[in-house]
């Protein structure tokens, strides 16, 4: 009954006068018919002309017979797709190469909607499809493909997913079909044998030649069973890629390209196997009466020289890993015995166990049969096999099924730690962590709205912040301690020091020594001698400037002019007649200019020559002013000074205002 409504919506659909719709609703009622002979169920397939299939409920792929090869004559296959409910069909053409004909007469292919009666072709080489990727809106269709005889024509290859894979790609999608570096695709199930070469290995990338989901499969992303999502990268090209047998397949050793395609895995590491376990080993005694022992431990991949062996004619034999606790197993490893001997096994078992007595054989996707990974081809070379989906287990065991003269094994287990469980905790955002055992946790704890505490790091986290603000407190308190020592210091100093720079030593009272500058290497220009001044050494050539002479006997004066603030010297405290607030200014404007007499006084002087220091007294108030004056005629007086008809003695002049302070004046050599 139902294939007489699908019969009439066909017709009405393609119209009776038109030799294309004919034709169509012939196929249609020949792969209709097929439906008693296997086609009830989902994802089935019947006839004569069927290629490589691998149907699943969520991908897979079909293809002629004889792809990529010509496909034969007079043979038809009928393929029937079915997708979960609440899903509909996506189909990947990969290629439709049939020989071209007047509406595809000849050789056609043509899909079917049963549900709404919709038709999609026929298709040939002169009518292929218009887009490489067909959206239809059923989740049932039915794919006819029918020949008659031709000459040439490689057939047709398909590819099909549910909607929730819009990134759909063909089986024969290549690298260099993508130009940007990042790519994330579908692959459908059952692209490991279709027709396509692979170039390189896992740990180096692929060549961008390379069928992509061949090569996604040979790197143990993806199960060619199931088929997933991949995520690749195209990086620099290297010089040569080597070849790998890994997941069933082979790959080619190729040249230097432009790019290549490296897979993201991201729990692919080599796990740290504790202890070693086997059903038995051989010791063996050569002919030179030499032992050798083929121990468990021998059987770690890393190890130098011969591998682990059975012993010769043991049945049943095994090797055993410990991981020391449950891990993430996704790949495992194999080689055989070593390279002065030819022993290696061609295929194995898999089983896992938690706590060492219950085992459980790995089955794969399928999870029907025990899953028999292909072994070694040699003794030397590695082979690479995924679990997907992976092993979560403490003990692997290998059980070889069969082997090349004896039974010998290297191995490793890839994978990585647990994935960390996420315990969820009321109006508390779960924090990341690893559950073994199911816990339970008090609710005493009340969470505060806005902030997320973890009771497991509150502790650390408080102690933490103390820990930070009782170091900054004690720098602060430091900080300011030194700074209050330093004004006090700065305050005593101003009260009770003078200023002094290269004038010898003074009493204690009267001026205060910085220690801060270096030894007094230049003297000041020389003055009248005072009494009980004993100090007569010799001078150097030049002197400090802006030198204070202090008389013990005398008060300290003010100072003419202000001392540089760089020079980092402390004011004296004067008391005097100026120290009067608003009166005067701090310190007196400077004196204006004298004649310039002075000469440089350390200059060895002729004989019968001599200088004369003459004491000027300036406006009434202000200090002397000495200046270093070559020797005056007798009867000559310095210029702008009258004759007073006082009495000079050898060598020296006085004139009355005598201040008690007296302030060295010199010109700039």
């Amino acid at each position: 009954m139902m294939m007489m409504m699908v019969v009439m919506m066909m017709m009405m659909r393609v119209g009776s006068g038109a030799t294309s719709g004919a034709l169509a609703l012939v196929l249609v009622r020949r792969c209709l018919l097929l439906g008693p002979l296997g086609l009830r169920s989902a994802g089935a397939q019947d006839g004569n002309g069927c290629g490589h299939t691998l149907l699943t409920p969520h991908s897979g792929t079909l293809s002629s017979k004889n792809y990529p090869g010509t496909y034969p004559n007079h043979t038809m296959c009928c393929w029937r797709l079915q997708a979960p409910a609440g899903t509909s069909l996506l189909l990947a053409f990969g290629d439709v190469d049939l020989e071209p004909s007047e509406h595809c007469a000849h050789s056609s292919l043509l899909l079917t909607d049963t549900q709404t009666g919709t038709a999609y072709g026929p298709y040939c080489r002169n009518s292929i499809p218009s887009a490489p990727l067909l959206v239809t809106n059923s989740s049932t269709v039915t794919v006819l493909f029918n020949t008659t005889s031709h000459r040439s024509g490689r057939g047709i290859l398909l590819s099909y997913a549910t909607s929730q894979h819009p990134d759909l790609v063909s089986c024969l999608v290549r690298g260099t079909h993508y130009t940007q570096e990042h790519i994330s695709v579908y692959c459908p199930a059952g692209c490991k044998d279709i027709h396509g070469d692979i170039w390189g290995n896992p740990s180096q990338g692929y060549r961008d030649t390379s069928v992509l989901c061949k090569a996604a499969v040979h790197a143990g992303v993806i199960a060619d069973e199931l088929g997933g999502q991949v995520t690749l990268s195209r990086e620099k090209g290297i010089t040569l890629y080597e070849s790998a047998f890994a997941n069933g397949l082979r790959s080619k050793r190729g040249s230097l390209s432009e790019k290549r395609l490296v897979f993201h895995k991201a729990c692919d590491n080599v796990l740290e196997v504790v202890a070693f376990n086997a059903s038995s080993w051989w010791h063996e005694v050569d002919v030179l009466g030499q032992d050798r022992a083929w121990v468990a431990e021998r059987a770690a991949l890393s190890t130098t020289g011969h591998s682990w062996a059975a012993e010769p004619g043991a049945k049943a034999a095994w090797l055993e890993l410990d991981l020391g606790t449950r891990r993430n197993v996704t790949g495992i490893i194999t080689k055989g015995s070593s390279e002065q001997h030819n022993y290696y096994v061609t295929s194995y078992h898999v089983s896992s166990s938690r706590d060492r007595k219950n085992w459980r054989p790995y089955r794969g996707s399928s999870g029907q049969e025990d899953k028999v990974f292909e072994g070694n081809a040699d003794s030397q070379g590695e082979v690479s096999n995924a679990f997907i989906p992976p092993i979560v287990a403490r003990y692997i065991r290998v059980t070889p099924q069969s082997w090349h003269q004896s039974v010998a094994l290297k191995v490793a287990l890839v994978g990585c730690q647990l994935a960390r469980v996420r315990a969820p905790r009321p109006n508390v955002p779960s924090v990341s962590k690893e559950v073994l055992e199911p816990t339970s946790r008090p609710d005493s704890c009340t969470p505060i709205s806005g902030i997320a505490l973890d009771p497991e790091k509150a502790g650390s986290t408080l102690l933490a912040m103390l820990l930070i603000g009782g170091f900054v407190l004690l720098c602060s308190c430091l900080l300011l301690l030194a700074f209050l020592c330093y004004k006090k210091r700065k305050s005593a100093a101003e009260l009770n020091c003078g200023i002094t720079k290269g004038y010898p030593k003074l009493e204690s009272s009267q001026v205060c020594s910085l220690q801060s500058l270096p030894a007094p290497s230049l003297s000041s220009f020389p003055m009248a001698p005072t009494p009980g001044d004993l100090s007569q050494t010799h001078l150097p050539e030049y002197a400090e400037p802006d030198l204070v002479q202090v008389s013990p006997s005398s008060q300290t004066g003010p100072c003419t002019f202000k001392p540089l603030l760089e020079e980092g010297y402390t004011l004296p405290l004067v008391l005097s007649h100026y120290d009067i607030p608003g009166k005067h200014h701090e310190y007196a404007e400077p004196l204006p200019p004298e004649p310039e007499y002075a000469m440089p006084f350390s200059e060895p002087e002729p004989l019968g020559m001599h200088r004369s220091t003459c004491s000027i007294a300036g406006p009434a108030g202000c200090s002397l002013v000495q200046y270093q004056t070559p020797a005056l005629r007798p009867g000559e007086l310095p210029a702008g000074v009258e004759q007073t008809g006082s009495p000079c003695s050898e060598g020296s002049c006085a004139w009355p205002g005598r201040c008690p302070l007296a302030h060295v004046y010199h010109e700039a050599l």
